[in-house]
């Protein structure tokens, strides 16, 4: 019978001494202070994020004397359902509904494909100024959003697209952080295969498409996502683009409810929170284990 032969040393007790396996595995296992600590800090962390989240659920199924009752209930009494009727009823939800998805979806969609091209040439093209350009882009991520707001209202304006799809997406199609967080995921690709594939002939096209997008996927998911979560909760650029209930988004729909409903009717008012949170939510636990691979990925570069 053949039998295996291993290296004299460390490596082979670990592997055959089951007491120093049985060792191991307990140092693996052991609490330690600074584990508990650790620990302790996440659950506090989670509870910061989920109770408000909690509260939000519990208030849009709560009567509104319930809400204001004292002591505070954290699980309803009765389900108040009506309060979703009430909310969807007080404001024209279902119109505000489709402005976000149109805009959000088209908006997301440029974003994204112009944000892998212009990361691909940053990355891979070699054109006077490069350098400087991409400096720029970085130093366009330190000027708040707000800055432009003016210019971009007098721009849309001339163009004749105020209160109009195009008007709210077009300003907000160049996406400086989703261009960064590309080109630096592209920057870790292993050049072999674009260099096997050039060598086959594949153009610069075939190579973004069949081989970069691919094996840059989870970055490329991340910027997806955030794209759609920038453009679903966009409050103040569609605010100022519009002029009427027609092209209104369901952030305006909140205001416009809050408006309506004042402030004695939280319970409507929750539940119509409850219309613009839920899409993002269940999008983001759908794509959340493509975010950290696609962060980590970019935090390395050439």
């Amino acid at each position: 019978m053949a039998t295996r032969t291993q290296e004299p040393g460390l490596a082979a007790s670990t592997v055959t001494d089951p007491t120093t396996g049985a060792a191991l595995a307990g140092r693996r296992r052991r609490i330690t202070p600074g584990r508990v600590i650790n620990y302790v800090l996440l659950v506090i962390v989670g509870l910061i994020f989920l109770i408000p989240l909690y509260w939000l659920l519990t208030a849009a199924l709560k009567p509104s004397a319930e809400i204001y009752s004292w002591p505070l209930t954290f699980i309803p009494r009765s389900l108040e359902l009506g309060n979703f009727v009430q909310a969807w009823s007080s404001a024209p939800f279902g119109r505000y509904l489709v402005n976000s998805a149109i805009i959000t979806l088209g908006g997301a969609a440029l974003k994204l494909v112009l944000a892998v091209l212009t990361a691909y040439a940053f990355a891979y093209l070699p054109f006077p100024g490069k350098k400087v350009l991409f400096l720029l882009m970085l130093g366009a991520l330190m000027v708040p959003g707000h800055v432009t707001l003016l210019i971009n209202f007098i721009t849309v304006g001339r163009l004749g697209l105020v209160n109009s799809y195009l008007g709210i997406i077009l300003p907000g199609v160049a996406s400086a952080f989703g261009t960064f967080l590309l080109r630096q995921h592209f920057l870790t690709l292993p050049g072999e295969v674009l260099e096997a594939a050039e060598l086959d002939g594949a153009g610069h096209v075939r190579r973004l498409i069949s081989f970069v997008v691919p094996m840059a996927r989870p970055a490329v998911i991340t910027v997806a996502l955030l794209a759609l979560i920038d453009e679903w909760n966009g409050f103040i650029w569609p605010l100022i683009a519009t002029n009427s209930d027609e092209m209104r988004t369901l952030t305006i729909g909140l205001l416009f409810l809050k408006a309506n409903e004042g402030v004695d009717n939280w319970g409507a008012i929750m539940a119509g929170t409850i219309f613009v949170v839920t899409p993002m939510l269940v999008l983001f636990l759908i794509a959340r284990r493509y975010i950290v691979s696609g962060l980590a990925g970019a935090s390395i570069s050439r």
